[in-house]
């Protein structure tokens, strides 16, 4: 099996209805070296569905993972399996995800109470995979939230093979909280993920809840071996270039203007369109570009007024450039 790369320091967490392929393309402009994530996908989806469409990406988004929802070893094998058959660099179980939906079908964030069942998981898609299969995991949920249940749930994991755990340092409150406010009401105790790469060395501990600034970033990668940045990538994804600049010793490249993601943007929508996606299903992705600018918020209402209309093209992107100072 080929290791996780550790030189992977930033990454961008896998955020339902947000980081699709549109997103992760747009988000590759801007960060060169970050590893993404997909959204989260059903293993049942890709075993009853269209698998080939679910898992399609563009060959630029590398390094991209996969991350997988389910409990069913056997059916995630197979779902393993075909992430790696489509070129995935790294297929990542949930462990994280509070919703009811998922709580329902017996993944996610309540899976943390059945490492075994986890375990037996990764141990099948590890057998059929020749890519890494890694955890994302809370740090706890609802009443079991101490440390040592934290350590145990990882030691299990460990002892079935897994090295590499993305820990988003928040428990999550599976009854009473709903999944917008698990990422922001339970508190933050990175203290607990420095303890577990304290106490396994070994391990690829990646942090992730609530990082906002280089300053943080730098300030984490003292301790643990990679962040993973949420919501922050996508409300001010210009952000992302100032980390690649600061992380990451590049002797050519040079981050562009807003402007020109942009310009490198519109070769993909048309490519995108000509294939039946609608406009506003790429430029949704766009909006915090010029988030704290002159002229974002004309940027953002234009787009958010002209892409849903019958007919829009490439000209209401080129309308909404033109409300821009050219320097931004």
């Amino acid at each position: 099996m080929v290791g996780y790369s550790t030189t992977c320091k930033v990454s961008i967490a896998p955020m339902m209805d947000w980081t699709d392929r549109h997103c992760r393309f747009f988000l590759r402009l801007l960060a060169p070296s970050a590893r993404l994530y997909t959204e989260m996908v059903t293993a049942a989806a890709l075993t009853h569905g269209d698998a080939e469409r679910l898992l399609q990406f563009d060959v630029v988004e590398h390094p991209v993972a996969l991350q997988l929802g389910g409990s069913d070893p056997k059916m995630m094998a197979d779902a393993a399996k075909l992430g790696a058959q489509a070129g995935y660099d790294e297929i990542n179980i949930n462990v994280g995800c509070p919703s009811d939906r998922v709580q329902s079908g017996q993944f996610g964030a309540c899976l943390m109470s059945s490492p075994d069942v986890v375990a037996s998981c990764f141990k099948e898609m590890s057998s059929v995979s020749d890519v890494p299969v890694t955890v994302k995991t809370r740090i706890g949920i609802d009443d079991q939230i101490s440390y040592e249940f934290l350590r145990e749930f990882i030691a299990i994991l460990h002892t079935a093979g897994c090295d590499t755990f993305i820990v988003h340092a928040r428990v999550a409150i599976l009854q009473g909280l709903s999944p917008r406010e698990n990422r922001s009401v339970p508190p933050l105790h990175y203290d607990r993920v420095y303890e577990l790469k304290r106490e396994f060395p070994d391990l690829t501990i990646v942090l992730n809840g609530g990082i906002v600034s280089t300053e943080q970033v730098l300030s984490h990668l003292e301790t643990v071996d990679g962040v993973m940045i949420g919501r922050q990538a996508y409300h001010q994804p210009y952000f992302l270039t100032e980390l690649e600049a600061v992380l990451f010793d590049h002797k050519d490249w040079q981050a562009p203007s807003r402007h020109e993601v942009i310009e490198l943007m519109i070769p993909y929508i048309e490519r995108q369109m000509s294939a039946g996606t609608e406009l506003k299903n790429i430029t949704r992705h766009l909006l915090g570009l010029y988030a704290g600018q002159p002229g974002a918020r004309a940027w953002r209402r234009h787009l958010s007024e002209h892409t849903h209309l019958p007919g829009a093209g490439i000209e209401v992107l080129q309308e909404a450039l033109a409300k821009l100072p050219k320097a931004a």
